[in-house]
C-alpha cells in the first residue's frame, strides 16, 4: 500500500467502480492527510478544529451516500456495512473528543494514522470493494437477461 509514516496516500487499486464513492475516498484521504499535517506541524487549534469538523461533516455524507447506493442496488450486507459506519463514528467522536480535551499533539496525529488511516484503507479494500463488485454483477445480469 503505502509507506507513509504520517498520512495516507490514494492508490488506484482502491478505486472501487462508482465514480461519485471513489472520488469522495479521494477526498477523505486529502482531509485526512490535513489534519495529520495540522497536528504535526502544530498549526492553531481554531485551524485544526475545522479540518477535523470538516472532515467528520464530509464523512458522515459520504457515508450518508454510499448507503442509499447500497440500498438502491440491493447490496446484500448493507445492515452489517451500515454498522461498521456508525462504529467509525463513535472513534472518530473519540478523536474529537480527544482534541476537545488536549488539543493538537503529536499523539492525536499518531492517533489519526493508527485509527483513521488504518479502518479507511481496510474498509475501502475489502468492504467498500465488494458494494462495487455488487453493482457490476447486477448490471451483468441485467444485461444479459
Amino acid at each position: 500500500m503505502s509507506d507513509m509514516t504520517q498520512g495516507i496516500a490514494w492508490k488506484d487499486e482502491l478505486l472501487m467502480g462508482n465514480e461519485k464513492v471513489d472520488t469522495q475516498h479521494r477526498r477523505l484521504f486529502e482531509l485526512v492527510n490535513d489534519l495529520v499535517e495540522s497536528c504535526t506541524k502544530g498549526h492553531d487549534p481554531e485551524s485544526v478544529k475545522k479540518t477535523l469538523d470538516f472532515l467528520v461533516d464530509y464523512a458522515v455524507q459520504h457515508f450518508y451516500d454510499e448507503e442509499l447506493l447500497q440500498v438502491e442496488s440491493g447490496f446484500p450486507e448493507f445492515e452489517a456495512h451500515r454498522q461498521m459506519h456508525e462504529d467509525f463514528k463513535v472513534t472518530v467522536g473519540e478523536l474529537v473528543q480527544k482534541f476537545v480535551n488536549g488539543g493538537s499533539s503529536a499523539e492525536l496525529s499518531s492517533d489519526v494514522n493508527r485509527v483513521v488511516v488504518k479502518w479507511l484503507i481496510s474498509h475501502i479494500l475489502r468492504e467498500d470493494k465488494k458494494i462495487g463488485v455488487h453493482i457490476r454483477s447486477n448490471r451483468l445480469r441485467s444485461i444479459m437477461y
